[in-house]
């Protein structure tokens, strides 16, 4: 801890990629020089029944965040924060597709809401009645296509980097967007933990959020230095490829190892809080080294009544393709692959390409 008492936060981060150790660093690469270079389209299991007393909306925005789109459906459709729902947050500089709700009971749509949307480039591209609100979390995945271009997509490595990750997984870091610019969510978290967690101070959890994921990532970091964050280990929680599915291993065995080797199956950290890990062994062994290097976070998390949680250690790329070409001002490279939700594309790129955004 440092002389305030706080639990030290070097940034930025020093996590481990997997593939230097086979390719060395990758080369510089832009992947967001305009909106249109980050597409993403979440991926719903159901669509709107047809009736109900909630408006779905299919809209697709432009260099906006999912929380400006809610505000301006609250102001257009004259309805509080809380009669809009979503199901996950998508990136500003981006163009993303997605879900929106408006309970509107006994109403029909205002008038003109497209054509006022449209101004505040909120492209309405379908809509239907549905029962019931859109609920965070609910999306199964997200279809991402991602131009690249710089040293990066010119480099003849890429190929073979992107087939490994494709043949392996990805490691399953949270993005730099959850922890702010250069860390300052962290910071604030920080202060705020040592004090006494308070909603009123935090009313959507961001600080919380940011808090769980660093301790996730460091304990990622810490089993790919160790070569196990892709292999069960003796005590291991994994996790089903595409479900939330769970279930302990006291011993791996061959079939097992088999499977992770497949990615139908990956290891699993913690999401510290409240609640007593299933993990055991070697692999509870890491995740008891959290608290001795961060007794201020953890500490606090638990005290704030954030309950205990998993995140898969991997991630695989669904429909994965890379497609190079010339562009007008050199080589460029679009990769196309889906995530399941809570999954971040910069964890794919930051395998693939050298970026301080990353």
């Amino acid at each position: 801890m440092d002389k305030a008492g706080l639990d030290p936060i070097d940034w930025p981060p020093a996590w481990p990629r997997v593939l230097d150790e086979d390719f060395g660093a990758p080369l510089p690469g832009e992947f967001r020089a305009s909106p249109e270079d980050f597409r993403v389209e979440e991926c719903l299991d159901f669509a709107p029944e047809g009736e109900g007393e909630h408006l779905w909306l299919w809209v697709e925005k432009r260099d906006l965040t999912t929380a400006m789109v809610a505000r301006e459906l609250s102001r257009c459709c004259e309805v509080s924060s809380r009669a809009v729902g979503y199901s996950g947050m998508k990136d500003r500089v981006a163009v993303t597709r997605q879900w929106f709700s408006v309970q509107l009971p006994g109403r029909e749509s205002p008038s003109e809401l497209v054509e006022r949307l449209a101004v505040l480039g909120i492209r309405v591209l379908d809509q239907g009645r549905h029962p019931r609100k859109l609920k965070r979390g609910v999306h199964r995945a997200n279809r991402f296509h991602l131009r690249v271009t710089g040293a990066a997509a010119e480099d003849p490595s890429l190929e073979a980097r992107w087939a490994r990750l494709c043949r392996d997984g990805v490691a399953n870091y949270f993005g730099p967007q959850r922890f702010g610019p250069d860390g300052r969510n962290l910071v604030r978290a920080r202060a705020l933990l040592a004090r006494g967690w308070r909603k009123r101070d935090d009313r959507d959890g961001m600080l919380l959020s940011a808090t769980r994921s660093l301790l996730f990532n460091e304990l990622l970091a810490t089993r790919i230095r160790h070569g196990s964050w892709s292999t069960p280990l003796p005590g291991e929680v994994v996790m089903l490829d595409g479900t939330a599915s769970q279930f302990g291993v006291e011993t791996p065995d061959a079939e097992l190892r088999q499977r992770a080797a497949r990615l139908d199956l990956h290891p699993t950290g913690v999401l510290w809080g409240v609640g007593d890990s299933a993990a055991k062994g070697e692999a509870r062994d890491f995740e008891a080294a959290l608290p001795e290097r961060y007794p201020g976070l953890c500490r606090g998390l638990e005290q704030a009544g954030v309950r205990l949680a998993r995140r898969s250690l991997r991630l695989a790329l669904a429909d994965p393709r890379l497609e190079r070409y010339a562009g007008p001002a050199g080589g460029e490279a679009l990769l196309t692959f889906s995530l399941p939700r809570g999954a971040f594309a910069t964890a794919v790129l930051r395998e693939l390409i050298m970026h301080p955004g990353l």
